[in-house]
């Protein structure tokens, strides 16, 4: 994959985010909208948005390796997170490379502040696209 941060872009977060991801034919896999409710259905972190990033990053990884993909097939990613303010970012990323480590996928994203997500008590979702290399 090549990944682009022109510099005809704003490159102040080209530590977190890549601007552009251009593929050769692969296998595309779409990760639905991952929470932090764990495998036994249980909400992480109620009213904690690090530990639901957590649980939701876990959930990313785990999707991930389901579908055959590594973080570094992650070609675009988009975080939803409710009442968004701007110190709720390094929380969020934080916990991201708590996960991922030097695995971050450095990707296409978008995070977006909503008002709310499908559970009340849901804070974070992240849905993601990877590209797996043929």
């Amino acid at each position: 994959m090549e990944k682009i941060n022109p510099s005809t872009l704003d490159r102040r977060f080209s530590h977190l985010i890549t601007q552009v991801v251009v593929t050769p034919p692969s296998s595309l896999a779409f990760i639905s909208g991952q929470v932090a409710v764990n495998q036994e259905g249980e909400l992480i972190g109620i009213n904690d948005y690090r530990q639901q990033a957590l649980q939701v990053f876990k959930n990313i990884n785990l999707a991930l390796e389901a579908a055959g993909a590594k973080p570094e097939h992650v070609v675009q990613m988009k975080i939803h997170v409710v009442h968004h303010r701007e110190e709720l970012v390094e929380v969020i990323f934080q916990a991201g490379f708590e996960v991922f480590g030097e695995e971050w996928p450095l990707t296409a994203s978008t995070l977006l502040g909503v008002q709310a997500l499908g559970m009340p008590d849901w804070l974070i979702e992240v849905d993601v696209i990877a590209a797996i290399i043929n």
